[in-house]
This record gives structure tokens, C-alpha cells and sequence, in this order.
């Protein structure tokens, strides 16, 4: 029987590179895998992708009869449709547990790193399986962009161990110069619609009953979405009402600044203000140090909804 192995919805680089690599391993175990994904890849992960030579995973949305391992999520609304607890064999994460739950043991391994590669990392360290080059740098260039090049608050020195070993075995000599070329693919908005924007790195979360989203945009300067604002939050009042949000947020990370300018859209902006200690201007906060959603906005949103 065949294992499926899937990131999130909205497939970031990490989600589908960390289904590419523990397919890879689950089949030099004996195991037959397929990687897949819940959509279409972002520029970032095609950019990475097409470097290392890889081809991209199946595109796979119902899990009805399959036999699936779930990597970088397990919160069922991340997952794909019509997931059964029963079919679900693994779990490999670097988030909060999610409420996936079964009915047998499963293996799992979630580790609060910088990114699933990482743990990836480790377990075939620890399986004692040789990583092949190609899937190494797959892992390298998703490590680097989930830590935004280790400036994110959720890098670990176990992320800055497992770059430094993948690395050799990629052949990467010039992390610095890989990064660089992902951000420019991450961060290109010319000519992309803004409801594909908004949704290139989005996430929807529980909060206490209230129904909120998350999306982010890593740019290298603030200028590159200046003309496109008004837009941008179009778009997220439309998903707003057709999804029946209580709050949207977008943020849109300044790299090089190191700080989140925040769109915010909500029921209550006074919940928002609380949770990030900011004022609103306008539609918007600006939030000094803020790069991580996982790290810095999910709990702090949490807290504010009294989860």
C-alpha cells in the first residue's frame, strides 16, 4: 500500500520539499512513498526546485482511501479533504500539535526547530540513511527560507547544524547567495493577482470559536507591495466575507528592516492592538521584530482570543 506524504494547503517550501525528502526515506526503509502536495508551488519553491533538478510532487487533495503521513501540519484544516484519523501513519513537524487525532499509534516527531527539514535532518541521522545530494539541497534552501537566512526568532543552533552539514552534502558553497535567490523569487509581486498574494503563504487558525487567517508576504523592501496595498486589502476583505473570518491579517515582512508592516482586517482591532502591543494606523501596524507567524503572531493571537 502506498504512503502519501503531504504538507499543508497553500504549500510552502518546506511543506513540499519535507514531503519530497521523507518520501525519499520511508523508501530507502522499504516503504512505498509518494510525496505530493495541495496545490501549486509558490516561486520560491519552483526556484528551488528547478536548481536542484527535482521534479515536482503529485498534486493530491482528498486523502478519501489513501494512506497518508502528514509533514510541516497536523491541524486537520491544513490537511486534505476527507482525511480519516485511521489512515493517518506519521506525523514529522516543527509547529504546536494540531487536532489530528487516531485511533492507533503512529510514528511521530515534532521538534520546536526552525523548520521540518531539520527534523528531517536528524531522523535520517538517526535511520542511518545516506541523503542524496539533490534532496539534501532541498532541505538546505527550505531551512534557509523558513529561518529568513537564521534571523527568524524559531531558527535553533540545530537549524544552523543541519545547514552546515547539508550544505557539504549539496555541494552549496555559498548559502548566503542561495538565499538570496529564493528571496528574489518570494518576494516577486509584479503582475500577480492580489488574492494570490494574500494566499501564497496563508493559514487559517481556530481562536476560541473565531475563525482567523494569516497570511505572509517576505519582501526585500516595503516599496515592492507600496502600489498594491489598496489591493491587497480587497482581496482580503473578499476572503473575509465569503469565509466568515472574524479577523484576516497579512503581513508583510521586511527582510532587510527586520519588521512586519501589518495589514489587519477585523471585527474587533482592539483585540489585535492588545495582542501585539501596537496602534492601528489607518488599516495597519507597524511591528519591529515581528518575522515569524508561527513564533511571534499565532500565540500572541491566542492569548488575545483567550485560547
Amino acid at each position: 500500500m502506498s504512503v502519501y506524504v503531504t504538507g499543508h494547503k497553500n504549500p510552502d517550501t518546506d511543506s513540499v520539499t519535507a514531503a519530497i525528502a521523507y518520501a525519499a526515506l520511508l523508501k530507502a526503509q522499504g516503504e512505498d512513498a509518494i510525496p505530493a502536495m495541495q496545490g501549486e508551488m509558490n516561486p520560491e519553491t519552483v526556484t528551488v526546485l528547478e536548481r536542484f533538478g527535482v521534479s515536482a510532487p503529485e498534486i493530491m487533495t482528498d486523502a478519501t482511501g489513501k494512506t497518508i503521513a502528514l509533514v510541516d501540519h497536523s491541524d486537520l484544516n491544513q490537511a486534505p479533504d476527507n482525511l480519516d484519523a485511521n489512515n493517518v501513519v506519521a506525523i514529522i513537524d516543527h509547529h504546536k500539535i494540531g487536532d489530528v487525532t487516531t485511533n492507533n499509534p503512529i510514528f511521530c516527531c515534532v521538534k520546536p526547530v526552525g523548520c521540518t527539514g531539520t527534523v528531517l535532518k536528524q531522523l535520517y541521522d538517526i535511520s542511518g540513511v545516506s541523503i542524496d545530494g539533490k534532496v539534501a539541497g532541498l532541505m538546505l534552501s527550505a531551512i534557509l527560507s523558513d529561518t529568513v537566512n537564521f534571523k527568524s526568532p524559531t531558527c535553533t543552533d540545530e537549524d544552523k547544524k543541519a545547514v552546515a552539514e547539508l550544505k557539504e552534502i549539496a555541494g552549496v558553497s555559498d548559502t548566503d547567495e542561495l538565499f538570496m535567490d529564493m528571496l528574489k523569487a518570494k518576494s516577486s509581486v509584479d503582475g500577480v493577482p492580489a488574492k494570490d498574494l494574500l494566499n501564497r503563504d496563508y493559514k487559517d487558525f481556530d481562536m476560541n470559536g473565531n475563525k482567523v487567517g494569516c497570511g505572509q508576504l517576505e519582501l526585500a523592501t516595503l516599496e515592492q507591495v507600496a502600489d498594491i496595498r489598496d489591493d491587497l486589502l480587497n482581496a482580503m476583505k473578499e476572503q473575509k466575507a465569503a469565509g466568515g473570518h472574524h479577523t484576516i491579517l497579512l503581513m508583510l515582512t521586511d527582510v532587510v528592516k527586520e519588521g512586519t508592516d501589518l495589514l489587519v482586517l477585523s471585527d474587533d482591532p482592539s483585540i489585535i492592538e492588545g495582542a501585539f502591543g501596537a496602534k492601528m494606523d489607518g488599516d495597519s501596524m507597524w511591528v519591529p521584530g515581528m518575522m515569524s507567524r508561527k513564533k511571534q503572531v499565532v500565540p500572541n493571537l491566542q492569548k488575545a482570543f483567550g485560547c
